[in-house]
């Protein structure tokens, strides 16, 4: 049996008998602030299946660096309970598995900007620091990525003993070129169009650039102890694997999460009017050209008794302009997989498949593609990096995603 803790209450168990269960503690259902595990397990109800149980455990791993993961810690890349009993004690959202956290923070500070750029080179090799004495953490998705704790000085420190991270820091990706400048710039412009965007800055260890992004669901309480919040990706919702955060179409089929399901997800589970913010943020996605822009990468904030709400965006970045990079849709609208075909015809289509209106629809794309189009020249002069060559790589965004912007906007009312 693995117990599934928040901060240092058991919340439910992880039962292997004829087949992975959970089923909540008494305890924790009694409690006034008590919230689910995921919205579709609500509390006072199952026990809950693997059906259920084993896709929202499976999307806190990684999906890269899971063999030499198992390796490292003697465990099956498979045995995904086993993985998260030694690697669950920081996850996305409010629980840890195996474990309970230690009182008070607890971390180890990185020493000077040698030691973070030596733990940089390292991450593909040392994914999450596994193995270190203390260290128990995972973050979903392939990126390289490292959770870390901000001290009120500003000092990066590793997270020990369940402690939470206060950050996630991303590295520089070495086959996408400016990555860190293309993400703060991609962030930056969501929030001056109005868009809820978690916060953002860059920094320099020795030759790696990295993006620093405020961890949303984490916060401190009166006395500067950092405290866990509660999400859950789409695919969490959806009760679906991470190799399916994207619609896939062949022979004549389809399957993984389509816009349909997460906006139906989002209407049953949570309310039918945050399906309005997740419409901007899906035009917002498709104007600057994120191809990544899957189920993963969206989520809800999950509060006491179960109320809920979409959660900021995250992981916005330009693929535009890389060539080798695929730039199709991750999710179709209406038939189409290309934005440089999409029509009204195609935007009324998906309009119709989600609830919402046609002209809504058609309203709410151009006036984000107007949106967009004024603010890129505004994004391209914050300067998180101050640097000169990077101010270039903005100007780059800037003029692709306005001229992308542009075509889209024209072609929402033929």
């Amino acid at each position: 049996m693995t117990t599934i803790f928040y901060e240092s209450l058991p919340v439910a168990n992880l039962i292997d008998r004829d087949g992975i269960s959970l089923a909540y503690e008494p305890s924790w259902e009694q409690r006034a602030s008590a919230f689910p595990i995921s919205l579709t397990m609500p509390l006072r109800s199952g026990p809950y299946g693997a059906d259920r149980v084993m896709p929202w455990l499976a999307n806190l791993l990684p999906e890269t660096h899971l063999s030499e993961i198992g390796q490292r810690l003697k465990v099956s890349p498979q045995d995904i309970i086993g993985l998260l009993t030694r690697l669950g004690r920081d996850t996305a959202g409010a629980f840890s598995l195996g474990e309970p956290r230690r009182d008070g923070n607890n971390f180890r500070i990185i020493e000077n900007e040698a030691a973070l750029e030596r733990i940089l080179d390292e991450l593909p090799e040392r994914p999450f620091l596994i193995g270190e004495r203390g260290v128990s953490m995972s973050l979903a998705g392939v990126q390289d990525k490292l959770p870390v704790f901000v001290d009120k000085d500003g000092k990066i420190a590793i997270p020990l003993d369940g402690t939470p991270s206060t950050h996630i820091l991303k590295p520089d990706i070495r086959r996408l070129a400016d990555s860190v400048t293309n993400e703060a710039f991609c962030m930056t412009l969501a929030k001056l169009c109005g868009l809820e965007t978690a916060e953002v800055t860059t920094g320099r260890a020795g030759k790696r650039d990295y993006l620093l992004v405020r961890r949303y669901d984490r916060i401190a309480d009166t006395k500067g102890t950092i405290r866990r919040v509660h999400q859950e990706d789409f695919c969490q919702l959806l009760g679906l694997f991470p190799s399916e955060k994207y619609e896939r179409t062949g022979l004549g089929q389809r399957g993984g999460a389509s816009l349909t399901q997460m906006f139906e997800a989002l209407a049953r589970y949570v309310s039918p009017a945050e399906r309005l913010r997740l419409l901007d943020a899906v035009i917002f996605n498709i104007l600057i050209c994120n191809s990544d822009s899957h189920a993963k990468n969206y989520s809800v904030l999950v509060g006491a008794a179960g109320t809920a709400k979409l959660a900021p965006l995250y992981d916005l970045m330009c693929a535009a302009v890389y060539k080798q990079v695929d730039q199709s849709l991750p999710q179709q609208i209406g038939t189409k997989r290309n934005a440089n075909e999409l029509h009204g015809k195609d935007w009324q289509q998906f309009a119709s498949a989600v609830g919402l209106s046609h002209a809504l629809m058609t309203r709410r794309v151009q006036e984000l593609s107007d949106s967009v189009s004024s603010q890129v020249e505004i994004a391209s002069n914050v300067d998180l990096t101050n640097s000169p060559a990077k101010r270039e790589v903005s100007d780059r965004l800037a003029f692709v995603i306005r001229k992308r912007c542009l075509k889209i906007n024209r072609q929402a009312t033929l």
